[in-house]
């Protein structure tokens, strides 16, 4: 660690910038168009690490790092830099005077919904400090942890990876101590650390019937894992299908595209909300592997044949070269270039509240 904030501190002091290195985007496509979708099924650890069998990630690390901070970075327009998620105040006020106890969705921010059904809480990749160990965080939560804390019913939590802003021990700490954790293999003992102890791990493909008519199923993603801590991909990645009476939900954790999007949409058809992560995609030399660009997260959509899209993973933390509000302005201009019906979009403001009508 002390290692990689030196090098931080250099390349700060230099300020030197190289031309980045080739990539082709029509080469990318083509390789992921061709991958054999069994390959989703195949394993995915050995030698105490965890891989994904349809497409190996590029190796490069700390130089392919260093690559990415001292290349020249993209110009972005004035409407770019400024454009951020509203912030829409007393969310917890608002959920409070819902008495009908009725299902719905809230955006807290950044990775970090907020989900009613069946009368319990359902709450992904809780995020809640100031900063993700370095980026600091430009727009507040939604929620306090104490706020969560005091909802009325059983709470469950999502974690898709150990990455800072989607694994943060201290919101974990703070939230109560009965809530059910459900965490790809290898987070159990960090979460149970957190003072956790109902703590599940899952494997992709694994199905737990949570109750009260709710199933989750834990589902690949293209990503990777890292902390201080935990050595590269000793835990694994993950996305999750959410089953409940009246919606099934996609978390989509974080992650590149790849052929399993399409793969969930046959596998489980009548997804009702994909929730897929849109930020820290560029420079797309380093980033296309693990992050999704507009296009890609579009297409991800419609692989899974999901009513809605809702986009996750922007507006709070500087993660990529590109500004935390860039996704809005992206997507906005990629719908209206690819001629995508813009009403299956649900870009939500932070604390907006949808509500999950009944089937």
């Amino acid at each position: 660690m002390k290692y990689f904030l030196l090098c931080l501190f250099l390349i700060s002091l230099t300020g030197c910038r190289s031309n980045p290195p080739v990539f082709s985007d029509v080469k990318w496509q083509n390789d992921v168009k061709t991958v054999d979708p069994n390959l989703l099924y195949a394993p995915h650890y050995k030698d105490g690490k965890f891989f994904n069998p349809w497409m190996p990630m590029e190796n490069g690390g700390l130089a392919r790092f260093l690559s990415w901070k001292l290349s020249a970075r993209n110009a972005y327009t004035a409407e770019e830099k400024n454009t951020m998620p509203e912030f829409v105040p007393g969310l917890k006020t608002r959920i409070d005077e819902l008495t009908d106890n009725k299902d719905f969705i809230a955006w807290i921010g950044h990775n970090t919904f907020l989900i009613r059904a069946g009368g319990e809480f359902w709450l992904t990749d809780p995020m809640f400090s100031d900063r993700a160990l370095l980026p600091k965080r430009l727009t507040p939560p939604a929620l306090s942890l104490s706020e969560v804390s005091a909802l009325k019913g059983r709470l469950n939590i999502i974690i898709s990876h150990n990455h800072y802003e989607h694994l943060d021990k201290d919101s974990l700490s703070a939230l109560p101590d009965d809530a059910r954790v459900f965490v790809p293999l290898g987070l159990g003992a960090s979460v149970v650390a957190t003072g956790k102890k109902q703590v599940a791990e899952m494997d992709w493909w694994q199905t737990l019937d949570c109750g009260n008519g709710m199933t989750l199923v834990c589902l690949p993603a293209q990503h990777w894992s890292r902390r201080i801590s935990q050595r590269t991909n000793e835990t694994l990645w993950a996305s999750f299908l959410l089953i409940t009476r009246n919606a099934t939900f996609y978390f989509g954790g974080d992650s590149g595209y790849f052929i399993g999007y399409k793969e969930f949409g046959k596998k489980y058809p009548g997804i009702d909300y994909a929730l897929i992560a849109t930020g820290a995609y560029h420079p797309r030399w380093f980033m296309h592997y693990s992050h999704l660009d507009m296009n890609e997260a579009l297409q991800a959509f419609e692989d899974l044949g999901a009513k809605y899209f809702i986009p996750t993973h922007w507006g709070a933390f500087p993660l990529g070269d590109e500004p935390v509000g860039y996704p809005l302005v992206d997507l906005r201009r990629t719908m209206k270039a690819n001629g995508f019906d813009a009403s299956k979009a649900l870009v939500m403001n932070i604390g907006d509240l949808i509500r999950i009508p009944e089937k």
